[in-house]
């Protein structure tokens, strides 16, 4: 792969607070978004679209390939299903199931049988599920599990509504997909066909409830158009990533829209997908399915990063190993700046590369060329250090309610700590405030709600709660998220994620929050990563910490965690400035026994939740006899 000095893609037009790339491909062409998968049937029908792994079996034993027309024939066989059913034109189809296969053919179908698709995590709870039934009234769902049915019946119970016929992705069950394909048997391929083709590029396709870290749930209402245009942009972008001589390993939430717009750009550009549920499994698949891209959130980079030190560590090679990490990351400085490494660097990255990186690249397969990380902020020297062991970091950044990518790095300009330029067919703009407001082919047309949507939107723009700065080429920086601005008693305006991101760096911290609104000073909240905290204690040969299986909410007080901590704080204040510095802090473990109720999908903190949940505890902090 080539690399020279960051610019922006070649046709972006960059001015002041403002960068817009134009669209690569007419769109125009296409009737609505099922067009991707039977345009691909056309060109390739016996190229394989995905491996999958039959249920209860090992990892290792082959996986079963399906072919583009074999996954085509599965979605007409459902599709015709739902006609048959009576779903109709425009009304919604509802999936609460896991990461699977499944989830793409009967997503899919029910985009053929003309209905909104409307996901929702697996993980929700059932108030959040009631409320959605409620604005959404699904006339059909499909779940994963009996569990997930039991959820779904109790959900429609508290929401005091009708139970949508439910179909079961688990095979054996009356209302299974296999029954449904039976049901569908009278429908003919034409009848199907008027179906497929009935929605355009300007009706919307599916309704996203998003309620990122805070709030009740919002109904994005996602276009055929926006995820055409994105698919087709995107891919015209990323020819080097995304292509059919490349596969991925899906285990992203598909419900999250990242995940569902990476397995459209797959799925129209014949990359092969493979599905995995438990990302626990993700090192083990890795090895067998040797995937060359992986679309991955900044926190399994960073536990890839810490196991490493920590299995160093354990062999007594930490400083080896924080030697060739620092090699790596000035490796990829180098390669950023189109410079030429001196030959004394181009030595050592080859001794570590013997050592330590030829090891990790074969953990994650052996093959992989690229991670594209998304969903949360990346650290720019971790981003270095993937993409000095030789594995190329992508950073993108995008919302729901821009279909997922709006910026990205290219290959070949890879930028760390940019998130790059607008992709093909998008366009940003910094408001005076700071704010990035987003506009193009990938911004919703609005929420179910006409006044989320009227407060969404400026001039046109989409108000994207972000914050960043655009440089002169044109690629973005985010700096932070307009609602997390503190404002203290002294009236101090501080954004805290700089210095929770230098305390993060920490490998046994999962999450830092900087307190500080109408008070005045700052505090903070340490939130610690159980399973790291365990490992470290094993390899000191301490006791494990009992704390850590609580099933609620609790504070840690611990001497040992407190003294290897209190490092990481020291680091983040020394960056700020006096004022903007955590005067107390306190370590909190969020427990095990709802998790979800602290952390989205994809491993972002909810913010709100941890406040005042937390009540009791920053009392404490601002209390006169506070120690420390």
């Amino acid at each position: 792969m080539t690399h020279k000095k960051p610019v922006a893609h070649t046709s972006t037009i960059v001015r002041e607070n403002f960068a817009s790339t134009p669209a690569a491909v007419d769109i125009e062409q296409l009737r609505n978004v099922t067009d991707l998968l039977t345009q691909r049937n056309l060109v390739a029908p016996h190229h394989i679209a995905f491996e999958i792994r039959e249920p209860g079996a090992n990892m290792d034993v082959p996986w079963t390939p399906v072919s583009t027309s074999e996954f085509l024939e599965q979605v007409q066989s459902v599709a015709k299903g739902l006609l048959a059913s009576g779903v109709q034109p425009g009304e919604a189809v509802l999936i609460l199931a896991p990461t699977q296969y499944l989830w793409a053919v009967v997503d899919q179908a029910a985009l053929f049988a003309g209905a909104l698709v409307v996901p929702v995590y697996d993980t929700a709870p059932i108030g959040q599920l009631a409320s959605i039934l409620s604005d959404a009234k699904p006339v059909a769902a499909f779940t994963g599990t009996q569990e997930h049915r039991k959820l779904l019946f109790d959900a429609a119970l508290a929401a005091n509504i009708q139970v949508p016929t439910n179909w079961l992705l688990e095979p054996g069950s009356p209302n299974s997909l296999e029954a449904l394909c039976a049901l569908g048997h009278s429908v003919t391929d034409s009848e199907l066909e008027v179906r497929r083709t009935g929605a355009n590029l300007d009706d919307v396709a599916t309704i996203v409830y998003t309620s990122g870290t805070t709030g009740t749930p919002k109904a994005a209402l996602i276009s055929h158009r926006n995820l055409v245009g994105q698919v087709l942009n995107t891919a015209a972008a990323y020819q080097d990533v995304v292509n059919e001589q490349g596969n991925t390993v899906l285990f992203l939430p598909l419900t999250h829209v990242l995940g569902r717009a990476l397995q459209l750009i797959c799925i129209a550009n014949g990359m092969r997908i493979a599905h995995l549920a438990n990302p626990k499994e993700a090192v083990q698949a890795l090895s067998v399915l040797r995937p060359t891209f992986l679309v991955v959130v900044p926190r399994v980079l960073e536990k890839i990063e810490s196991a490493v030190a920590l299995a160093a560590e354990k062999k007594h090679l930490l400083p080896l190993w924080r030697w060739a990490r620092n090699a790596a990351i000035v490796r990829a400085q180098y390669i950023e700046s189109g410079k030429a490494a001196p030959v004394t660097l181009r030595v050592r990255w080859a001794i570590f590369d013997r050592l330590f990186f030829s090891r990790l690249r074969a953990v994650m397969g052996g093959r992989m060329e690229f991670l594209l990380s998304g969903a949360a902020t990346l650290r720019p020297e971790l981003a270095q250090l993937f993409s000095g062991i030789g594995v190329s970091v992508i950073e993108g950044y995008g919302l729901t309610e821009t279909t997922a990518p709006l910026t990205g790095t290219r290959p070949g300009s890879l930028t760390a700590g940019s998130v790059g330029t607008p992709l093909p067919g998008n366009e940003v703009r910094i408001a005076p405030n700071g704010e990035i407001l987003a506009r193009g082919i990938g911004v919703f047309p609005g929420y179910r709600n006409p006044e989320d949507t009227a407060s969404a939107f400026i001039d046109g723009y989409f108000r994207t709660g972000d914050l960043g700065h655009l440089n002169e080429y044109g690629s973005l920086t985010l700096t932070g998220r307009l609602k997390n601005v503190l404002v203290t008693s002294t009236g101090r305006t501080i954004s805290p994620e700089g210095w929770e991101q230098v305390v993060e760096l920490h490998p046994l911290v999962a999450h830092a929050v900087l307190i500080g609104n109408d008070r005045p000073y700052l505090t903070a909240l340490v939130v610690i990563d159980p399973e790291a905290v365990q490992a470290w204690l094993q390899a000191r040969n301490e006791a494990p910490l009992e704390d850590l299986n609580s099933p609620t909410f609790t504070a840690i007080v611990d001497e040992r965690l407190h003294h290897e901590i209190a490092t990481a704080i020291s680091n983040a204040n020394a960056e700020m400035q006096p004022g903007a510095r955590a005067q107390s802090w306190s370590l909190v473990a969020l427990g095990t026994e709802n998790p979800g109720a602290f952390i989205t999908p994809t491993m972002k903190l909810k913010r709100q939740a941890l406040l005042e949940a937390s009540g009791p505890y920053i009392a404490r902090l601002y209390s006169p006899d506070r120690t420390t």
